[in-house]
């Protein structure tokens, strides 16, 4: 017996769509400075999280997400049957710690920026093909990320235009059986690289990925950019979404209208200083959380098209000067079926 519908080669609709029970966000305080400031779950002001290392905090703002989650839900750990979750670190160590003490059957995956829509993909699958419950859930630092990626903090390197900054923050969502809003359909990424080495322009590296996996849900679907309230990309920045406007557009596509990026979201781009706007796992995550799905609880918005996008590079592979390969995950989201 089939759960879902392949509309195409990667583009799935399901038969019985997994609905979003609960949501959480949690955020650091540079965010909590932010425009989405008042719709965090929580704000932490010590970006230490009460730890002794950014990797420890890291842990700790992740399992303060999921947990605030389940108790929005009312939702206990052990009526969970999975939890699926990524992050940046080497191994996904913080999502991985932070599961030792969850207890929950936990599946690890690694879809850097992308990794909200890839476990909501994943949790979606297993909830529409028997599983009661999944949290689909992920976080970044920016102190943990820039310790890992480029240089200690006390190294006080300077940072060019095109840079983004990682966001310190984490979100999860419940999914299960019930009411809206419900994940109605998904598309795939396909691995896309344009060439770029530059590890500081990722938004330039992971747009061509944003634009061929709206390209192809949307055909798959019989979409039109204006049949979605709101599109929403994970974190290209101001450069990046710049760029997936006029390549889409370029494609007979415009999505100028109904478009933003969730990196061009959580931060105020005048007053604070982010260069061209927020990433990290934690960027896609903690704005559809905190904002996208409670936007869709009021119905002030009833289907959105969320396709968060990562930049699959390493510290190791950005030294040995090779190209940054992205990908995009999209996740349909609606208030009705």
């Amino acid at each position: 017996m089939s759960f879902f519908t392949k509309l195409s080669r990667s583009t799935l609709q399901f038969h019985n769509p997994p609905s979003v029970f609960s949501f959480a966000a949690v955020a650091g305080p540079k965010e909590g400075q932010g425009p989405l400031a008042k719709c965090f779950d929580r704000v932490e002001s010590d970006a230490y999280f009460g730890q002794k290392t950014w990797e420890k905090a890291e842990s700790a703002l992740f399992k303060e997400a999921v947990v605030t989650a389940l108790d929005k839900g009312g939702i206990k750990s052990n009526d969970v049957d999975v939890l699926i979750s990524g992050d940046l670190l080497n191994q996904c160590t913080a999502t991985g710690y932070a599961a030792r003490d969850l207890a929950i059957p936990y599946l690890g995956l690694y879809g850097a920026c992308s990794t909200m829509a890839e476990s909501l993909f994943c949790a979606s699958m297993l909830v529409s093909g028997g599983l009661n419950c999944a949290v689909a859930a992920t976080c970044s630092h920016f102190c943990s990320a820039e310790k890992q990626y480029r240089f200690p903090l006390e190294y006080g390197g300077q940072r060019p235009p095109t840079s983004q900054w990682t966001v310190t923050g984490a979100g999860a969502v419940v999914l299960g059986k019930g009411g809206s809003p419900f994940v109605t359909r998904v598309t795939c990424g396909k691995i896309i690289d344009p060439g770029i080495t530059d590890a500081n322009n990722m938004g330039a590296a992971m747009a061509p990925a944003f634009c061929d996996t709206v390209k192809r849900h949307l055909k798959a679907v019989g979409a039109k950019p204006g049949d979605y309230d709101m599109i929403f990309s994970g974190d290209l920045g101001k450069l990046g979404k710049k760029i997936a406007v006029d390549l889409l557009k370029e494609d007979g596509i415009d999505i100028s209208e109904n478009y933003e990026d969730c990196g061009c979201m959580i931060y105020d781009l005048n007053k604070q200083d982010v260069h061209s706007g927020g990433s990290g796992c934690g960027c896609s995550a903690s704005v559809l959380t905190s904002y996208i799905l409670p936007q869709m609880r009021t119905l002030k918005l009833n289907r959105v098209l969320f396709a968060a996008t990562g930049a699959l590079l390493s510290p190791l592979t950005t030294q040995q000067g090779e190209s940054i390969p992205s990908i995009a995950h999209a996740i349909e989201f609606s208030t009705s079926i």
